[in-house]
């Protein structure tokens, strides 16, 4: 079992490596067919889109570097077992936000290739998805603290959460089942 999900992880892994080592190639290459044949006045980029693209390109070039280096599987040369699965590529968290920052690079890239460079807008995301997961995790728990008391009902009663399997003991306690009396007063 676990030889078949390594060898999936693999095989997963090499596609999304492929995949990540184009998209550091194509959507450039795209991006300037669209200026070609939609935006010919827009050639050549001006410095401001230059610029835009330089400083927006090393970040997704060191990401890129990075998921290809975790993501790699090593192989025996001279057999063609599989030695390493590399970190599994489809695991949220870090893994999942690097991608997700590869992929808005590339939209912007193409889009600004064929709308006009008021489409790197969308590059805002990032930081403003930033922020606000910085807010949720770290700053409001620690300025407004989290609260663990009693949710109030719409009545304006304080209500206890139970689990549903407590719901369900309640609920047949209620109806009189004699298994549920008889645990009740184990207790």
């Amino acid at each position: 079992m676990a030889n078949a999900s390594a060898k999936r992880i693999a095989s997963q892994n090499e596609t999304t490596v492929k995949t990540i080592k184009l998209g550091m190639i194509i959507p450039t290459i795209i991006s300037l067919l669209l200026r070609l044949l939609l935006r010919r006045d827009s050639l050549p980029p001006s410095k401001g889109s230059l610029a835009i693209y330089v400083a927006t390109f090393f970040p997704v070039f060191l990401l890129s570097n990075y998921l290809i280096k975790i993501g790699t599987t090593r192989r025996d040369p001279t057999t063609g077992t599989l030695i390493s699965y590399g970190e599994d590529l489809n695991q949220p968290g870090v893994t999942e936000w690097c991608f997700d920052i590869l992929y808005i690079t590339w939209t912007c890239q193409v889009g600004s290739g064929a709308f006009g460079e008021w489409f790197w807008w969308l590059y805002t995301v990032i930081p403003i998805y930033a922020v606000f997961k910085l807010w949720v995790s770290v700053i409001s728990p620690m300025l407004l603290g989290r609260s663990s008391a009693p949710t109030p009902t719409s009545d304006g009663t304080e209500k206890e959460t139970t689990s549903k399997r407590q719901e369900k003991l309640r609920k047949r306690s209620e109806k009189g089942d004699p298994r549920v009396k008889t645990q009740i007063g184990r207790k």
